[in-house]
């Protein structure tokens, strides 16, 4: 699915930008990483960065152009895809702002009474901002500074937790850090005051006070909309090493270099112009130990959390911890309470025999660079099957039951907090391979939280699988809003009955829960016949 991604706002007084150079031009590849532009914005020259995979379909302003921050920069997406709608678009929102911008102003001026008092010269307040379309409040992760700390534009402030991912805030102000509003740990609502900084010295006392009477006007770092996106200042992204070369670097990542003591001369960057991104430094692994888990079996299963040690309890002591729900077990917990509470739910379980599925797969993976597995295969023929059967890929509301006639499928992926559920848009048009590759994708950067909130938006069907743990069967809560979720077991070595004889063979479960509100028990019924069908003879997926 294309995604628009728009002129950012790359400093607090920044109101329109200049393309100084495109480093991509349409048609090129994009990864996640990617340096696209260099922006020239009223303070500095500042390399851009993607947040999306995908193709580049189209450019909106070319080098030496100046627009205002929020027009159509660029648009990535599927190549060959249909732009047209989002371009239109794009250019009837400029002749609105237009016609806004040459209406005459009747508004009347607010009475001075209620004009907010200054600051301090120099000071700005920073306040939590909204990270995704959904986030009411965030939770502070880390602080990567502290009270004191000397901060340059471009400095990590701090990670900051939302409903759907943690995210790196990055600061568009200089000077020094005078006041931290919200701790580690702590939850606020969006546009509370995160953090004051200012001249060295200068007195805050009673500001963060008096903002929240309505006495003081915060400036809100700004956050880029339709993509999150971080501006890295080029000269705060690079080092030097050693024997003179440069090392691009992020500013967190470097930060998180230095408190692990690594040195980034061995790291190898994944961004544009191999520059070494977070998860580069969280994932680096030194040459011994990448070497001892390279010896170790490939499996087909997902990675089980990492365990957590437990502190030591002597025998017949009565020991308790409590753990601060984060704001993913927050949201986890409202959102299933809600589906589950408002949604008649009702369970249909059918068993597929596996024999045929394992053959067609050790084919697929006998190709070179080829890793296809048993859930890859649920996934593709669920795309297929809700090809077949478009009431299952419905969503309820009070007016009307919407079908959807694409396929968006979600993958319900545990990490270390709880449970994300990223999306592959237009599943049923996807490869085996392609599905396994994405997944892996998906899967990876959900443990690592480097996932974007529109990676997880647009779901029509979810798939949960807990397979790999052993559990034969159960039964999910419906992730709203779409009106179904199917729940992937374990297959299973056991006798079965073929041909009226008893043979051994593999089976596995297949729980498909359902919105009885919009799918019927015999429309739910057809579907698993439909998808067992296609799972026993994975041939027919190809017709």
């Amino acid at each position: 699915m294309a995604t628009k991604i728009t002129m950012p706002r790359l400093s607090d007084t920044m109101t329109e930008g200049t393309v100084a150079t495109w480093l991509k031009k349409v048609g090129d590849t994009i990864k996640e990483g990617d340096i696209l532009a260099e922006i020239e914005t009223d303070k500095a020259t500042m390399e851009f960065e993607s947040f999306n995979s995908g193709t580049l379909l189209y450019i909106g302003i070319k080098e030496g152009e100046t627009a205002a921050v929020d027009s159509l920069l660029a648009i990535i997406g599927n190549e060959g895809e249909d732009i047209s709608g989002l371009i239109s678009g794009a250019a009837e929102a400029t002749q609105e702002v237009k016609a806004e911008a040459t209406a005459p102003n009747v508004t009347e001026a607010p009475a001075a009474a209620s004009a907010p008092a200054s600051l301090p010269k120099g000071v700005v307040v920073v306040t939590m901002p909204r990270l995704s379309d959904t986030m009411t409040e965030g939770t502070v992760a880390t602080w990567l500074k502290k009270v004191g700390d000397e901060v340059k534009e471009g400095d990590i402030l701090a990670e900051i937790e939302t409903d759907k991912a943690t995210m790196e805030f990055e600061s568009f102000n200089a000077g020094t850090l005078l006041f931290i509003g919200i701790n580690e740990g702590e939850s606020a609502p969006v546009d509370s005051v995160l953090a004051i900084i200012g001249p060295a010295g200068t007195d805050v006392s009673g500001i963060a006070e008096n903002y929240k009477k309505g006495g003081a006007e915060p400036v809100t770092a700004p956050v880029a909309t339709e993509q999150s996106a971080i501006a890295v200042p080029t000269v705060e992204a690079t080092q030097t090493t050693t024997d003179g070369g440069r090392i691009f670097a992020s500013p967190l990542a470097k930060q998180i270099a230095k408190d692990k003591g690594i040195n980034l001369s061995q790291i190898k960057g994944s961004g544009e112009n191999g520059r070494i991104t977070k998860s580069d430094v969280e994932n680096f692994t030194p040459l011994a130990a990448a070497t001892s888990q390279a010896a170790q079996p490939a499996t087909d299963n997902a990675q089980p959390a990492p365990t957590v040690a437990k502190p030591f309890v002597p025998a017949g002591e009565i020991a308790t911890e409590e753990i601060k729900n984060s704001q993913m077990r927050k949201i986890i917990a409202k959102r299933l309470s809600e589906s589950l509470f408002t949604a008649p739910h009702y369970n249909l379980v059918i068993e597929v025999t596996m024999d045929e599925a394992m053959k067609s797969r050790a084919v697929i993976n006998s190709v070179p660079d080829t890793k296809v597995s048993f859930n890859d295969m649920v996934i593709k023929a669920s795309a297929l099957a809700l090809k077949k059967h478009p009431k299952i890929n419905s969503q309820w509301s009070a007016e009307a039951i919407t079908i959807n006639y694409h396929v968006n499928i979600g993958v319900a992926v545990a990490v270390e907090d709880g449970l994300v559920v990223p999306v592959l848009p237009f599943t049923d048009g996807m490869s085996l391979s392609q599905i396994g590759a994405s997944v892996r994708d998906l899967a990876g950067r959900a443990k690592s939280k480097k996932l974007l909130p529109s990676e997880m938006e647009g779901s029509t069907f979810t798939i949960s699988n807990l397979g790999m743990f052993g559990i034969t069967e159960f039964n999910s809560i419906i992730n709203q809003p779409n009106s179904a979720i199917l729940s992937v077991g374990a297959i299973v070595e056991k006798p079965v009955v073929k041909n009226g004889q008893i043979v051994v063979g593999n089976t596995m479960m297949l729980s498909l829960a359902c919105d009885h509100r919009t799918i019927d028990g015999a429309t739910g019924a057809q579907f698993l016949q439909t998808l067992k069908q296609y799972i026993e003879n994975p041939v027919t997926m190809l017709a």
